[in-house]
């Protein structure tokens, strides 16, 4: 019988938030989400002896964790909940009701009774021109509880059951009283000093293994020379100047490791690289320190090797031994479709469905292994930004998993480096693509313009430095220059460009655009030298593009399921299922694209999928137009594993009636007509909508991410060009 084992490395990061001018953190994210996430994931060990798992703390966490816990760290989300009520100034109580609602509302606002009632008395949604407006309406108590619930709501329902003040928190709901609001912030500091010494003490007693990442989080391939981007994507426009330290890379390893065995006294043996970010040349100096192991994505093995079973994926579920000129390493490669599935789908899903469909995923892929001998599958995330869409942080989820997985007989859990030392490597591979976790190249952190500034402001930066040294030999040791120096390192950190461009956006662009910049203008500085004018003008938005493709003409296009000739869809708006948003990334989903446009007569979708790649699985996906406007009504259609349509029909819950569709077509693509008349719209009236999948019964992809797609009902003479997502 073939044993397999189950590798889940969970990834803990934060950037460096803490403003190089003033010494407070901009943002609270270390904060809560130690408060919420990091603690009890580790902590959950203690219910389940007989499970295994990694976590991955990258030094920038842990070290703002301790700032917080023994150096009296403040940020600027604390200072503001500590102000009494009545002692807050008109532009501080604007900062609060625009700020303090950030959480998921479905999972963290809604369930609290008072919280939900503040934001609906602020309003769901509203403009930072409103707020002196909104302002009045809030009286001193209702600050005050905002002020609480907002630091309340990112509490792990880990610690309402553990700690008793927190629970009588829970339960007064309201009237808070400054006092209490002290006590909580005491104890969110508490919490951060009480995560490392958990991760130790569950190390210490090998359940957990603790692997680590480049101190600042930086692409070190891109450190090395942001020429090696040209590898996976010739064709990208590169900054002007080209990065090129190695040098850089190899001190942001050194700093790892000397931090990391100052805090759990031993070395680490594994890796994840920052993004799962690999080359030959990091390879080679991540070997040069020593290091075991480091883990990347599945398609970076694949365009390693193209030789490798691509479809069925046998080759994944086996670590490799990467030889290198001197010496080599061992790497063992994640597969995103599972673990896209925790970090994406399940959080929409019961959660024993949820761990029905992952045992299920995992005895499929038994079955498809060859008989006998051990098999690994590496399943890699986000530690902590998806459990806030689940219900009780991932609580229900997480529990029900472990336990399922501990009473199987042929499905064992267990740290990467445990399963290496029973279960070498028994293949090797000659040389490594350059890439990263996200498409097996560097397209998010470089070639959209925006990226490119931020790159050209960091070599002006690191150039700058250099000159000062070779001018100031006298300095070399100086404290000044070992600020500038450590500086740059942190502007090297990757999450500054995750934000840049048109892949990722959320409320606080414009605070780390102004974070980075104030890291770099902070260099020039520290050096007597006035910064570069650039530097203070925002990089976000200099070059924004819109997130679709807007429609710019009328179309009918033939529905045959092919793209019958190049214009058919040419004049179509058009949505990218890639450029998701926020601090998460989606990489394998059934839809890639989405066009769409209208005649005077009907709507015109087009899917572009991958479908075709999953032909078991076709007959399990429901596909959903969901219109928001007109409301309850959904149009839906399904196929057979020969693409042929099983239903294709609209809905509507109003009239409680079911009609059926006759236009669709699928075949290397999906495209299907909507006609205006059956929706029962008018001319001028809006029509929203969202596309959605499900499997099961179970919301598998919901698109676009967070937001809809809306047109106008068109008449004869006017062409409704006011689309938007």
């Amino acid at each position: 019988m073939s044993k397999i084992h189950i590798a889940f490395l969970w990834h803990q990061h934060q950037p460096l938030y803490k403003n190089p001018s003033t010494g407070i953190y901009d943002m609270p994210w270390v904060r809560l989400h130690a408060t919420k996430d990091y603690y009890d994931l580790a902590a959950i060990l203690d219910d389940f002896p007989e499970i295994k798992f990694n976590i991955n703390l990258v030094p920038s966490l842990m070290m703002q964790l301790d700032d917080y816990a023994t150096s009296g760290a403040r940020d600027k989300f604390m200072d503001l909940t500590l102000i009494p009520a009545d002692s807050l100034s008109q532009e501080d109580l604007s900062f609060i009701l625009y700020n303090f609602f950030m959480a998921n509302w479905e999972t963290m606002i809604d369930p609290y009774p008072r919280y939900r009632e503040l934001l609906e008395k602020r309003g769901r949604y509203i403009s930072t021109d409103e707020l002196k407006r909104v302002n009045t309406y809030f009286k001193k108590q209702d600050i005050l509880d905002l002020q609480m619930w907002f630091n309340l709501t990112w509490v792990d329902p880990y610690w309402r059951k553990k700690d008793p003040f927190i629970s009588q928190l829970f339960e007064k709901g309201k009237n808070f009283t400054e006092e209490e609001k002290k006590l909580l912030i005491e104890k969110h500091i508490q919490i951060c000093g009480a995560i490392i010494p958990k991760h130790k003490e569950l190390q210490d007693r090998n359940q957990l293994e603790i692997s680590t990442t480049p101190f600042y989080h930086p692409i070190l391939p891109l450190l090395c020379d942001t020429n090696s981007a040209k590898i996976a994507t010739p064709l990208i426009q590169l900054p002007k100047n080209r990065f090129s330290h190695p040098e850089d890379a190899r001190h942001q390893i050194k700093k790892a490791l000397e931090f990391y065995e100052m805090k759990f006294k031993r070395k680490p043996e594994g890796f994840w690289p920052s993004e799962g970010s690999v080359s030959e040349e990091v390879a080679s100096i991540f070997s040069d320190f020593g290091i075991n192991w480091l883990a990347t994505d599945e398609e970076v093995l694949f365009r390693t090797d193209p030789a490798l079973n691509h479809v069925s994926k046998q080759n994944l579920y086996e670590p490799y031994r990467l030889e290198l000129t001197q010496g080599g390493i061992n790497i063992v490669f994640r597969d995103h479709a599972l673990s896209d599935s925790i970090g994406f789908v399940y959080s929409k899903w019961n959660h024993r469905d949820a761990v029905d469909d992952f045992m299920e995923k995992i005895y499929d892929i038994k079955s498809s292994l060859p008989q006998g001998g051990n098999h690994l599958i590496s399943v890699i995330l986000d530690g902590e930004n998806c459990w806030e869409y689940y219900p009780s942080d991932g609580r229900y989820f997480l529990s029900e998993l472990f336990k399922r997985i501990s009473e199987s007989r042929d499905i064992t859990s267990t740290t990467i480096s445990d399963y290496l030392k029973k279960h070498p490597p028994k293949r090797k591979l000659k040389k490594l693509h350059a890439g990263s976790w996200i498409g097996a190249n560097f397209g998010i952190w470089i070639g959209h313009p925006e990226d490119n500034l931020s790159w050209d402001y960091l070599c002006e930066a690191r150039k700058f430095i250099s000159e000062y040294e070779k001018n100031n030999p006298d300095k070399k040791d100086s404290t000044e220059l070992k600020k500038a120096k450590e500086l740059l390192y942190i502007a090297e950190g990757s999450d500054w460009n995750w934000w840049y461009g048109d892949d990722h956006s959320s409320s606080q662009d414009m605070m780390f655009d102004a974070l980075y910049r104030s890291n770099l203008r902070k260099i020039y500085e520290t050096l007597g030298e006035k910064a570069p004018d650039g530097l203070y003008i925002a990089i976000k938005g200099k070059y924004k593009k819109p997130p679709v493709l807007e429609p710019i003409s009328f179309i009918t296009p033939k529905i045959d399921g092919v793209v019958s000739n190049y214009y058919e869809w040419l004049h179509a708006g058009y949505y990218h299922t890639g450029h998701s948003g926020g601090s998460m990334h989606q990489v394998e989903s059934v839809i890639r694209a989405i066009y769409y446009g209208f005649d005077l007569e009907n709507i015109y979708l087009r899917f572009d999928t991958d479908i075709l790649k999953l032909p078991e699985k076709i007959s399990d996906i429901t596909f959903k137009v969901i219109f928001l406007t007109p409301e309850g009504v959904d149009v839906v259609f399904s196929l057979e594993k020969d693409l042929k349509i099983k239903d294709f029909s609209i809905k509507d819950s109003k009239k409680d009636k079911s009609e059926q569709l006759n236009r669709l077509s699928a075949g290397k693509i999906i495209e299907f007509a909507i006609p205006f008349g059956i929706l029962g719209t008018k001319h001028g009236e809006k029509i929203e909508f969202v596309v959605v999948l499900e499997r099961h019964n179970c919301e598998v992809e919901r698109w676009p991410f967070q937001n809809t797609i809306s047109l106008i009902h068109p008449s004869g003479d006017y062409f409704a060009g006011v689309w938007s997502v």
